[in-house]
């Protein structure tokens, strides 16, 4: 028969290859098992904050797993090792692959460095969802608040990620803010050594990523190797002087 070829046959499921395949779901069908993922939590805590929680847990697993499967899928097992370039993958590559479209804006806060939020005027996890009167300012963002965390922590940028209504003059409802707050740890101390230097202070703190701090390393503990190595070679190739 014409266009029948045979079927390429697999050992083990691990050998297929990871193509990209149709990456459209049912939107109906998405909002029903979201609808009783947040019903079922809602069962099993006393107060909004812990469903919060327990939605952004379910929304950290399903980031670290897509983090896990882009990388190795579009970008030969390389992850962003900056910050700005993590930043940009979340907005663009991450959003696309799970919501069919670029997040409506990437901004740095005003008010703190360490702080970025990615805004949403209809984020798809609250459009079908009508939230009751008795439960204040409960967010189902949180589950995608959860997924930013899973992708940021897995690449080696801890955060805590909120999610957040932002109401909107003119419009009937709010969007949807994801504030990141990136650790302390995000902050590479490059010289953790009891120096005291001219203005009292022990240490020196670089903002830099782990991209950079290993050449800066390197640069501070080779020069004092190459001055030692220096001597050594003028010592031994001096001319000697005879009695």
């Amino acid at each position: 028969m014409i266009g029948v070829g045979k079927i390429k046959q697999y050992s083990n499921v691990l050998e297929k290859p990871l193509s990209k395949g149709k990456q459209e779901v049912s939107l109906s069908a998405f909002a029903f098992l979201f609808s009783e993922l947040v019903q079922y939590n809602q069962t099993q805590v006393d107060n909004i904050a812990e469903l919060e929680r327990r939605l952004e847990d379910a929304g950290y697993a399903v980031g670290a797993r897509v983090l896990e499967l882009l990388c190795h899928r579009d970008k030969g097992n390389r992850r962003e090792t900056r910050l700005l370039g993590i930043l940009s993958f979340v907005h663009s590559t991450v959003w696309k692959v799970l919501f069919g479209k670029v997040a409506d804006s990437l901004e740095k806060g005003t008010e703190h460095e360490d702080e970025y939020m990615i805004s949403e005027k209809e984020l798809l996890v609250n459009r079908f969802i009508s939230i009751p009167k008795d439960m204040g300012t409960f967010n189902c963002g949180a589950f995608v608040a959860g997924i930013v965390r899973g992708v940021l922590d897995s690449a080696g940028f801890p955060a805590v990620v909120t999610a957040h209504f932002v109401p909107m003059e003119g419009q009937q409802r709010p969007r949807t803010t994801i504030l990141i707050k990136f650790a302390e740890e995000v902050r590479i101390t490059l010289f953790p050594f009891p120096f005291t230097f001219a203005n009292g202070s022990t240490k020196i703190d670089f903002a830099l990523n782990s991209a950079y701090s290993i050449p800066v390393l390197a640069m501070f503990f080779l020069i004092p190797c190459l001055e030692s190595l220096s001597c050594y070679v003028k010592f031994w190739f001096a001319p000697f002087e005879l009695d």
